[in-house]
């Protein structure tokens, strides 16, 4: 058991206590306690004070003498703070052996939240006309972060990417390729997706303003596509799977797989657009314009006329919410799957079997649909996504079925846009892809991992090429990947190269170092750690500190899955790291000349170590041995 264990039993005391008091219906809280409170600590006497007529200090007196008479067997002792709080000392011998006993079994760490439901989360999503630059990184990360959580809480996860291969950016792509003279093949040395984003895509926009012939030309580029057999459509599809190719290489670089592809050009021909319609008629949710500025329109009505959603024009063209509306109820399950799988050409690294969406009845079926759906899009998004929402509510008649995990954007540190070759004049980076002012994640990616290699270089003269080559890849992937879900989701990034590779703070090399340095003692020791040691030993501040972080790991995957926030998983193994780096300058672990305390002493780091690497792999970043 964990420390959760010490809280439900303190928790059940607690209740029995009240009903013998005649008293029901308290929610109180029980939780660690804060420096100064004991181990665990409540605010149940602030919440009886009306009710009693007493003061909280009074109240958590006559509590902690009445809790002497529970049967308790983690509880040593406790106090009633002078502030009104109930404080709790733990039998730490009995809770250590707990703690550091189960964080060696595979499943420490899991909670059942999702009792084996399918959900889907849907991320990436970035059409396939150019490279993935640093913005695009954030919903990535935060995608494959919260579909590792939501599955060591026992739900049965399908990660999908939809790949908008039908709209603007397509076409323009495509208006370069075919009219303005541009060559189907990359420069030497230059990836076909950075080739596209950075010259095709961002020159083609640009010529929209000298020539306006180009924007007829774009209009019936996008019919053409929307026509699986046109030319235009073959040639589209030929140019967006090389650049979708590219980018999924960049994502298996920062860890991240799938298990389907979706193409919209497949939604679009599919005809689940027509079903979904006749069905949003039948059930009165659209209404057709008879005047006004959107006469002869269908319409989802808003708070207000002016929040009013034109779905499809007065010509019956469909607007863009129309692909979205019947990939999200295909996403629930709401309506019959049309589509039929292939497997993906290539493998992913971590060998999980990676689908495709495809309209030949000769392939195989599968179901990708879920209970539960999980969207992550830009907060830029939000109003789009709220009429979805409310949409699939009503479909379904499960308020909560369809979610739209927003977060914002990101920008560069003006010295790190200097570094990366974009003249900022002194200010922060807002990046676009149309104006050509982003960098690609290949390229911050490849700046860290030659900064690092450098580094280890400078420390370990001796190691070898591979091993640094390895040692520089899984901390640039993990100082990507922590810098992207570190902040809450509704606070603007600032990315900056040099800050996130430091050593000290709140950083993925400062947490990595951490494993490579408990990595050392256990090398050191020249012995196997075991469990099968003397608890009473463990009598430190710093050693309990670090043991109370430990046995809070599934208290942390709950709070990560309940708020879906990657970010409560990133914190911890930061305060995990801070919490070993205390007991490490506090507490000395070997040539002790007492056996039994070395022993108990490397119980200890063997279960930090172990948990730190089970908590960084939920938010996808490798512990090194070494640094």
């Amino acid at each position: 058991m964990t420390f959760k264990s010490i809280i439900e039993e303190i928790e059940n005391n607690l209740n029995k206590i009240l009903g013998e008091l005649s008293i029901s219906d308290v929610k109180f809280t029980v939780e660690p306690a804060k420096p100064g409170f004991g181990d665990v600590s409540s605010n149940v006497s602030f919440l009886l004070a009306k009710q009693l007529k007493k003061s909280p200090k009074d109240i958590a007196e006559m509590l902690s003498e009445k809790y002497q008479h529970c049967s308790s067997t983690l509880v040593l002792k406790t106090k009633a703070h002078q502030s009104g709080y109930l404080n709790f000392f733990a039998n730490w011998e009995k809770l250590s052996q707990m703690i550091l006993s189960e964080s060696h079994l595979h499943e420490f760490g899991d909670v059942d939240i999702g009792k084996n439901t399918t959900i889907v989360v849907e991320h990436t999503s970035v059409n396939p006309n150019k490279a993935l630059h640093i913005g695009h990184i954030r919903n990535i990360i935060i995608g494959d972060s919260i579909s590792r959580i939501l599955k060591k809480a026992n739900y049965k996860v399908n990660v999908l990417n939809y790949i908008d291969d039908s709209g603007l950016q397509v076409a323009d792509i495509i208006v370069g390729f075919k009219h303005l003279g541009f060559d189907q093949e990359s420069p030497d040395g230059k990836k076909f997706d950075h080739y596209c984003g950075d010259d095709v895509y961002v020159k083609t926009t640009e010529k929209y303003e000298s020539d306006s012939s180009l924007e007829n030309i774009r209009k019936n580029i996008l019919k053409e596509l929307e026509d699986g057999n046109s030319e235009t459509a073959k040639f589209a599809d030929k140019i967006t799977r090389r650049v979708l190719a590219n980018q999924l290489e960049t994502c298996w670089n920062l860890s991240v797989s799938y298990d389907c592809l979706n193409f919209e050009s497949q939604i679009i021909r599919s005809g689940l657009w027509s079903k979904i319609f006749d069905k949003i008629k039948e059930m009165n949710l659209i209404e057709f314009e008879d005047e006004g500025k959107n006469k002869g329109c269908w319409v989802i009505r808003g708070a207000d006329k002016d929040e009013d959603k034109v779905i499809v024009r007065s010509n019956g063209t469909a607007t863009y919410i129309a692909k979205d509306i019947p990939y999200a109820a295909w996403k629930l399950g709401l309506i019959d799957d049309p589509f039929h799988y292939q497997k993906y050409e290539k493998k992913q690294p971590n060998s999980r079997i990676l689908w495709q969406t495809t309209l030949d009845s000769n392939e195989s079926t599968k179901n990708f649909s879920g209970q539960k759906v999980i969207t992550v899009i830009d907060s830029r998004q939000a109003r789009l996504q709220k009429i979805i929402t409310s949409l699939m509510a009503k479909f379904k008649s499960v308020p909560d079925a369809y979610v739209h995990l927003g977060y914002e954007s990101v920008t560069l540190s003006s010295d790190t846009a200097k570094i990366l070759g974009l003249d900022t004049d002194g200010k922060q980076a807002q990046m676009s892809g149309r104006k050509g002012l982003y960098v690609n994640a290949d390229s911050v990616y490849d700046m860290l991992k030659e900064k690092i290699k450098d580094e280890t270089k400078k420390r370990h003269a001796e190691m070898d090429s591979s091993d640094i080559e390895e040692i520089a890849h899984n901390i640039a992937v993990g100082t990507l990947r922590y810098e992207m879900i570190k902040q809450d989701l509704d606070k603007i990034i600032t990315f900056d190269l040099t800050k996130s590779l430091s050593l000290d703070g709140d950083t993925a090399p400062y947490i990595q170092y951490t494993h490579a340095r408990a990595a050392r003692i256990l090398e050191k020791s020249k012995r196997a750690p075991s469990i099968n040691v003397d608890f009473s030993l463990l009598k430190e501040q710093a050693e309990l500190n670090l043991i109370k972080t430990i046995g809070m790991f599934d208290m942390q995957v709950r709070d990560a899955v309940n708020n879906l926030s990657p970010k409560v998983i990133a914190r911890y193994c930061h305060d995990l790291a801070v919490a070993f780096n205390s007991f490490y300058e506090h507490v000395k672990v070997l040539e002790l000349g007492d056996e039994s305390l070395e022993n108990s002493r490397l119980c200890i780091v063997d279960s930090f170590k172990i948990t730190l690497v089970k908590a960084l792999d939920l938010i996808g970043i490798v512990a090194p041995h070494r640094m």
